[in-house]
């Protein structure tokens, strides 16, 4: 049986199969009640959008109730390798930017002034807080949580008498608008004034708000959010303002939201917008308002947008697409890049898509960008980040790539003290995903949304009984989740798996006993939420298997390029990474990584059985839980690939472009390695086919002169 050939989208709207099967509890055996004892399993679309959970914050009426609500950030404590990504975080550069970045010096800033005078006034300081302050949280880190606290209290002691808070007029780092008032640094500080209420209840968040949004509604309408950064992110303002509105319920504020969404740039027409931050931060602004338009043309837009941009600049691996700092006609190859800010606006823009919609391919299009691409935009150490990150990039080093990169400059060195925008804003990745591992359901059950091992405390049934699931997993390394419930008394509520688009047959079991997925029409694969609903007990164990094969993606507007997965990861090449250092502080060095070892290969695919070109093999889990590093992945694939000589670097150091494939070489077979493109700095993510000479194309030397390494 053949390796199957994957569509180069893996995220179509799917059918979803209903159908429900009751198994008995093997507490009682088959005599016993069903009432009580049975667990009844449902594959469902999403968890239900016509009621509202009872016990947690969620949309209050006339909005339409979100199907999975957030829980409270102390709900959920990540485990595992999650954890150590957030530890990692803490203690590297981004824990210590206050150190090294100027637009962080207290004195003279605009942040912490009353009256918002002084310098460093604009993005860098929320950008940075924003994911600083909620990973102190998450982590309970007294001495980062105290530092967060000063900031806080800026932002809070800020406020004029007009409702106003922060920067009065800031200069910007980079042209930002003519206009009299710029609330784009505003609307990132509102994102972590609102996950400090979270973890304190501080009553001064939501005055400020309230006061600050009044202001907001008072603003002439020609001079409310002109271009150029605040009108296309405008809807981040948006979600704060809901934010408040589901707290108070004061329904002015309803009015201010639709006045936000009349001066958002117009997503809902398309892409209104080539630059990757942009797109990856906005694309989503009319579905976040369409629970209030109840406006299909709104809801539909995300997915539009989404699918718009990835058709014609996503033919790659990776979850991203190729913009460099915006994306140009043409440049569309695996070697175009996408900032790192970019990577984690992602991960945001899906995860509140997640929350509006409960559609789960949103969450398979946060987990390609988070496993695939995020990790490997800094070193696995966190004490640096590149600027721009490419599915092809044998070479990071400090050379100007443009004019095949849109950016000059140094934006493939792995640098702590430049980058200025992804420097301080990578930070929210990781704590904003780990807070978003589980969620409460509109009809007062729990959703494992993102496997991690975790352990989550909350509040459900008709009697708000609170209950602790405790998860234990290597996913998305290794294919089975393991959950065990806590609770002091018995208590019946929906517990939704999410089972990823890929996963063609996944397998659960209650307290050993397998729940089969009955009314499966014509074997179709039950995409969507496995809902295991029955009367949990203390003690009660489930088990969640989802079974990862291997599989091959082709990109045909990409020469017809492959790449290969398993489960939600995709593979590069091993390559021998060369780290030398090129500036920085000694404290704080910048490091360019060139490659120890040939990259420029063609995989070889059997004609017959295409899947014995590629062989997984178990490594073993790394003993520092950092499996997003070389010597540290769990899993790598052996594969047969051939050398192809005249694929090679340009002057700048850049990959050359693909060419089409099968491409034909000389050169012998050999066996190489793959590991997961989180854990490759150095990366071949969508490889040419190789075939033997004179079969295929012929590869030509390229146009430019090759670089000498």
């Amino acid at each position: 049986m053949g390796l199957p050939l994957r569509a180069v989208n893996r995220y179509t709207v799917f059918a979803l199969v209903g159908g429900a099967l009751v198994v008995a509890s093997p507490n009682r055996g088959l005599a016993a009640n069903a009432a009580s004892d049975d667990v009844t399993a449902r594959v469902v679309a999403s968890p239900p959008a016509d009621r509202r959970n009872t016990h947690y914050v969620s949309n209050r009426a006339p909005l339409a109730p979100n199907p999975l609500v957030p829980l409270p950030l102390k709900a959920i404590a990540p485990r595992g390798w999650l954890r150590q990504q957030l530890e990692l975080q803490a203690d590297g550069f981004h824990g210590h930017l206050g150190e090294i970045s100027r637009f962080l010096r207290k004195e003279r800033n605009s942040w912490l002034d009353r009256q918002g005078q002084g310098d460093h006034g604009w993005e860098e300081v929320p950008y940075w807080l924003k994911g600083y302050a909620h990973n102190a949280y998450l982590l309970g880190r007294a001495g980062q949580i105290a530092e967060a606290q000063v900031w806080i209290d800026g932002a809070l002691g800020s406020q004029q008498p007009d409702g106003w808070f922060g920067p009065r007029k800031a200069k910007p780092t980079v042209k930002s608008t003519a206009g009299e008032y710029d609330l784009w640094p505003n609307m990132v500080m509102l994102f972590a004034l609102q996950s400090y209420h979270d973890y304190s209840a501080d009553p001064r968040v939501l005055e400020l708000m309230r006061k600050y949004f009044r202001w907001e509604l008072a603003v002439p309408e020609e001079k409310f959010l002109p271009p150029y950064w605040q009108q296309q992110r405008a809807a981040d303002n948006l979600w704060s303002v809901y934010w408040l509105y589901n707290r108070t319920g004061e329904s002015w504020l309803l009015e201010l939201a639709s006045k936000i969404h009349r001066h958002t740039a117009d997503w809902a027409a398309g892409i209104a917008s080539p630059h990757n931050v942009n797109i990856a931060e906005a694309f989503d602004s009319p579905t976040l308002y369409w629970p209030q338009s109840h406006d299909p043309l709104h809801l539909a837009a995300a997915e539009r947008n989404w699918q718009t941009v990835r058709a014609e600049y996503g033919q790659v691996p990776g979850g991203m697409f190729g913009a460099d700092e915006q994306y140009r006609p043409g440049f569309t190859g695996p070697r175009q890049a996408i900032e790192t800010c970019g990577i984690v606006e992602e991960m945001l823009s899906d995860e509140q898509l997640l929350q509006v919609t409960g559609d789960p391919a949103w969450a398979d299009r946060a987990e390609d960008a988070a496993y695939n691409s995020f990790p490997a935009a800094l070193t696995a150490d966190f004490k640096a980040l590149r600027y721009l990150t490419a599915p092809n990039q044998p070479l990071s080093d400090a050379a100007s790539k443009a004019p095949g990169l849109r950016n000059s400059g140094a934006m493939y060195l792995m640098n702590p003290n430049a980058h200025r925008c992804c420097q301080h804003n990578f930070g929210h990745g990781w704590p904003y995903f780990a807070s978003s591992l589980w969620f409460a359901t509109s009809d007062d059950g729990l959703a494992a949304v993102f496997y991690h091992e975790s352990e989550v405390t909350a509040k459900v049934g008709v009697r708000a009984t609170q209950v602790k699931v405790s998860e234990t997993t290597h996913y998305p390394f290794d294919e089975t989740v393991r959950l065990q419930i806590a609770a002091a008394a018995d208590v019946r509520f929906p517990l939704y798996l999410r089972v990823p688009q890929w996963c063609a047959a996944p397998a659960v079991k209650v307290n050993g006993q397998t729940v089969r997925m009955a009314g499966r029409a014509n074997g179709a694969n039950p995409r969507g939420f496995v809902v295991l609903e029955r009367l949990w007990r203390n003690g009660d164990r489930v088990e969640v298997t989802l079974p990862m094969q291997l599989a091959i993606r082709r990109w045909a507007k990409n020469q017809d390029s492959i790449s290969v997965d398993r489960g939600p990861l995709t593979f590069s090449l091993q390559i021998k990474e060369d780290y030398r250092r090129a500036g920085g502080t000694d404290q704080w060095p910048a490091f360019e990584i060139w490659p120890g070892s040939p990259w420029n290969y063609g995989l070889v695919l059997e004609n017959k059985d295409a899947a014995g070109s590629f062989r997984v093999v178990s490594r073993g889990w790394p003993a520092d839980n950092r499996p997003f590093t070389q010597g540290g992945t769990p899993i790598a694939i052996v594969a047969k690939g051939r050398r192809l000589p005249q694929w090679q670097l340009d002057s700048h150091g850049l990959v050359e472009e693909l060419q089409p494939s099968p491409a034909a070489t000389a050169e012998p077979v050999e066996t190489i390695t793959l590991i997961p493109m989180g854990a490759a700095r150095l990366r071949i993510s969508a490889f040419p086919v190789a075939v033997a000479s004179p079969g295929g194309h012929e590869w030509k030397r390229p146009a430019t002169p090759a670089a000498k390494l």
